[in-house]
């Protein structure tokens, strides 16, 4: 365990984004033990221009240092000055001239913080800011650097000019390189041979059969087998035919769907069919409630290379429930293949549901509960400490 150290934290996501984040909560454990300063996303001018609500944040630059102490140990910084948005530019001499600008005036910004705070020896751990952060080793000087990746990025239009570039230069100038993933860690260890799986983290808490004592109305009537899923419903991960054919070729299942649609969701005809349901977006303190419905909990994903190394919370989730669960097999769920069925193509989706129905059993069930519950985000970090611990003799 690193204890009694401080540690600054940047990335892709704001201290006030507001859905869940790895990064926010390894920050969290990392402050149990150690100093926080968790730095927020600097602003950009297209940002700006286009959100009302970012505008503001910049307006109040030179009015306060914005440090905020979220709780003990942990700090949110938000930095004021702004910089200009890059990510298109394919010129390459030009993309690097203004990037060094930005992250000379992020380093500036965050130099404040370490100031106020007196950071002294930290470790820093950047979470796949490839290119605001790209030179914050050399201009902030930190003890250890940390690159870490938890999603393929590269595979998101944003980072696609640049990304292929700067991502491998940005890894083999790290000190460590961390994935969620053994897909993503094979990936970095092709530029930085100091490249390690250390797992993920996910906050169970909720997601206990013991402490669900009620069925939602909208899927206390709907009959079983219901075929389950819980989570954002956007085609760029999941595969719309693939549901359709599950959902026809069996017409006594009924698959339900908990989550907000994107643009491909809504306007497909899986809203034709009878027994496919559609329950919207619902509190996250009441999903534990919903899975515990499901008689099989599913991950459809498509094929592709944002999904193909994805760690899928969603599945810790699943099993901690104790629920029987069939995904789309990917190098990633792997990982999960002693507890999770795994189908290549629509007949084996069909056949494993099948499978997982007939087959599960109270014993199934435990022995899903206890394999989900190793991944906390205690031993997540741990898994990073020793990898910090290998690296420094710290």
């Amino acid at each position: 365990m690193i204890t009694n150290k401080d540690i600054i934290i940047v990335g892709i996501q704001s201290w006030d984004i507001q859905i869940g984040s790895n990064c926010k909560n390894i920050a969290l454990e990392f402050s149990k033990n150690n100093r926080v300063l968790y730095v927020s996303s600097p602003i950009s001018r297209l940002s700006a221009i286009r959100d009302k609500e970012v505008r503001n944040k910049y307006n109040t630059e030179g009015k306060t240092l914005n440090l905020t102490e979220v709780s003990k140990n942990l700090w949110a910084f938000y930095p004021q000055k702004m910089i200009e948005s890059i990510s298109n530019l394919s010129i390459n001499f030009l993309f690097d001239l203004l990037n060094k600008r930005n992250n000379r005036i992020f380093a500036s910004e965050i130099k404040k913080a370490i100031k106020a705070l007196d950071f002294k020896d930290y470790i820093m751990f950047c979470d796949s800011d490839m290119f605001r952060s790209f030179y914050l080793k050399e201009l902030l000087k930190p003890k250890i650097y940390i690159y870490y990746t938890r999603d393929n990025l590269l595979a998101i239009k944003f980072w696609q000019t640049q990304g292929p570039r700067i991502e491998p230069l940005h890894m083999a100038k790290a000190d460590l390189v961390l994935a969620n993933s053994t897909y993503l860690a094979k990936i970095a260890e092709k530029h930085n041979k100091k490249s390690y799986f250390v797992g993920q983290g996910c906050d169970l808490s909720t997601f206990k059969p013991e402490n669900i004592h009620s069925i939602p109305a909208d899927i206390a009537n709907i009959p079983k087998p219901i075929i389950g899923y819980i989570g954002t419903l956007v085609t760029i991960r999941l595969d719309i035919e693939l549901i359709k054919h599950i959902a026809t070729s069996k017409p006594e299942w009924n698959i339900v769907l908990v989550g907000p649609e994107d643009e491909g969701f809504a306007v497909s005809d899986l809203h034709q069919l009878k027994n496919v349901w559609f329950l919207g977006s619902k509190p996250e303190h009441d999903l534990p409630s919903y899975l515990n419905a499901f008689t099989v909990a599913i991950n459809p994903q498509i094929f592709n290379e944002l999904t193909i190394g994805n760690y899928p919370r969603k599945i810790d989730e699943y099993l901690a429930m104790g629920k029987p669960t069939v995904a789309s097999q990917t190098e990633a769920m792997n990982y999960f293949k002693d507890y999770v069925s795994l189908a290549e193509n629509k007949t084996e989706w069909v056949n494993c549901i099948e499978l997982e129905i007939k087959n599960n059993t109270p014993q199934k069930e435990n022995e899903r509960i206890q394999f989900a519950g190793e991944h906390t985000w205690e031993n997540n970090v741990n898994e990073i400490y020793k990898c910090i611990d290998q690296f420094s003799g710290m």
